[in-house]
């Protein structure tokens, strides 16, 4: 992704770990307020960076973007530390988002932010979120991601009541996006949860983990749309 022309406008600190920032991209229009929680199974050597085209994109665009970064495993995170991370980062900027938009692990992030929180956020967007941990670790997605994010297996049983979106019904209304063709999440994580819960899935034919999140692109066009009018 060759799209950023410019870094955030400021980065806010909600902790003294070098992972509790949050970069803030203001928007020039009157769009929605974006609170973006990235991807990386969890894992340290995975941060923010990725999304900051999507960004600065989203902020071009006329919204109000906070793309927060938090501590992971290897660095500090894992459960329950990481989702502590979040709760203190919405609580740092204040007035829930319009829309809280969790990426993979990011959107695991969101789907637990929108069960604790009864103000998480307007709407809930998770793309290709690891929705489902319990099938998750069974099928050792990202050699053992899940196992790791917990602490180890022997924690899994112990943790899976409190971690596992299956688990925690959401209080705020959630929108899953995931493309059919995605090799890192499977559609069938997305689908389990919204058998479970009711809530919206819409599928992008054809498409991976990545793509919607790059601008000029036809399935970047569908979570626009969704952002903004969902």
């Amino acid at each position: 992704m060759n799209e950023q022309t410019r870094g955030p406008d400021r980065t806010v600190r909600y902790g003294d770990h070098p992972s509790q920032v949050v970069d803030l991209y203001e928007g020039a229009g009157t769009g929605p307020q974006v609170t973006v929680l990235h991807g990386g199974y969890w894992r340290e050597r995975y941060d923010r960076g990725y999304l900051a085209p999507f960004a600065v994109a989203l902020a071009e665009a006329g919204a109000r973007v906070a793309l927060v970064e938090y501590r992971r495993a290897g660095g500090g995170g894992g459960w329950p530390a990481t989702g502590e991370d979040v709760d203190a980062a919405l609580d740092a900027l204040g007035a829930a988002p319009n829309v809280l938009l969790g990426h993979s692990a990011g959107g695991h992030l969101a789907l637990c932010a929108a069960a604790r929180r009864e103000h998480a956020a307007g709407r809930v967007i998770a793309v290709a979120p690891v929705a489902d941990l319990r099938r998750a670790h069974e099928l050792r997605l990202s050699d053992g991601a899940v196992a790791e994010f917990l602490g180890g297996e022997e924690r899994v049983a112990d943790l899976l009541p409190e971690a596992d979106p299956m688990r925690l019904l959401p209080r705020v209304p959630v929108e899953i996006l995931h493309g059919t063709a995605d090799e890192d999440v499977p559609l069938d994580l997305s689908r389990r949860y919204t058998n479970n819960w009711g809530t919206r899935l819409h599928l992008l034919p054809g498409i991976d983990h990545f793509t919607m999140f790059h601008p000029h692109t036809a399935p970047y066009g569908v979570l626009v749309d969704a952002i903004w009018n969902g």
